[in-house]
């Protein structure tokens, strides 16, 4: 597994390993599982995923719900036939939640109720994030920074807490299919701004504000993909609510802000090893840990 957060430059670097020493990569990112979401998500790009099989890319579409649940099953699914392959299967992504919930397992809460659910996303309509994280907090504070400031992670876990009177992390969770080996990049902010700041750029001058218009006339009622950052603040854009400029801004402070949470996160990610500098900077460190989990693979077999 390479985690990290958004910027660190895993993405590009777990491609050209992958490519070169004949991987397969096992996306670990909450949003590339949406079709229609390329460019706000920074999505491999077709050519890229004709280099090296990517899984766990376009599984659903923006009005369609996928939980973590979702994700761990359908990533064991394709870690499964990697490996029948014999081949290394390399997880990356800087959602926190889904590595942690494939390498640790799943909690066994009670499934979703979607009506409950409902009455939670009025609330959050009407009232805003802060009171229901605020709730969840006095709760239990382990769950509130799980759930990352992600909308649909915290009224899934209120749910669950005004249920059943325990928040998820109560419930004892499932026994995981495979062990990993993980690395976790944790480049500094001060290298991680300019970075995030190029990307942002880069993604409204390949076209986000389209991308988002055609999401907004296709899928008029997808919660869950309008808070993804880049997309929520597009939208206020087109509503009238901000300038280009504005939304801008606004998108690098939100991924600033996810970049500082994810870096927290991962710091505390279990048995990972820690690399404090972007993935280009150690890229021949992470070929050394790759050769030789291929190299065991092989052996194995």
């Amino acid at each position: 597994m390479l985690g990290g957060p958004t910027a660190s430059g895993k993405s590009a670097v777990s491609l050209s390993l992958a490519s070169e020493l004949g991987l397969e990569i096992v996306v670990a990112d909450a949003m590339q599982v949406y079709r229609g979401m390329d460019i706000g998500t920074a999505k491999p790009s077709p050519d890229e995923r004709a280099r090296v099989p990517h899984h766990l890319l376009d599984l659903v579409t923006p009005a369609e719900p996928f939980s973590v649940a979702d994700y761990v099953r359908t990533a064991e699914t394709a870690l499964r036939e990697v490996l029948e392959r014999g081949r290394l299967p390399l997880v990356v992504g800087g959602t926190g939640f889904y590595i942690r919930a494939l390498a640790e397992g799943l909690p066994t809460a009670p499934p979703a109720d979607p009506e409950a659910q409902a009455s939670l996303w009025q609330d959050l309509e009407r009232d805003g994030l802060e009171p229901m994280l605020a709730e969840l907090e006095r709760a239990s504070p382990t769950d509130a920074a799980r759930a990352q400031r992600n909308p649909r992670r915290v009224i899934r876990a209120l749910e669950v807490l005004r249920r059943t009177g325990r928040p998820p992390s109560a419930f004892p969770r499932t026994r995981p299919a495979f062990r990993f080996d993980k690395v976790a990049l944790l480049p500094p902010m001060e290298a991680l701004r300019p970075r995030v700041l190029a990307r942002t750029r880069r993604m409204f001058e390949g076209g986000l504000v389209d991308e988002v218009r055609g999401l907004l006339a296709d899928f008029p009622e997808q919660p869950t993909a309008l808070q993804a950052i880049g997309y929520k603040e597009v939208a206020a854009h087109l509503a009238g609510r901000s300038s280009l400029e504005e939304a801008e801004l606004a998108v690098n402070i939100a991924t600033l802000q996810y970049a500082r949470r994810q870096r927290t996160w991962f710091r505390k990610e279990p048995e990972a090893r820690h690399i404090p500098d972007v993935a280009e900077n150690v890229k021949g460190e992470l070929r050394v840990w790759l050769r030789q989990r291929s190299e065991a693979l092989s052996e194995r077999r």
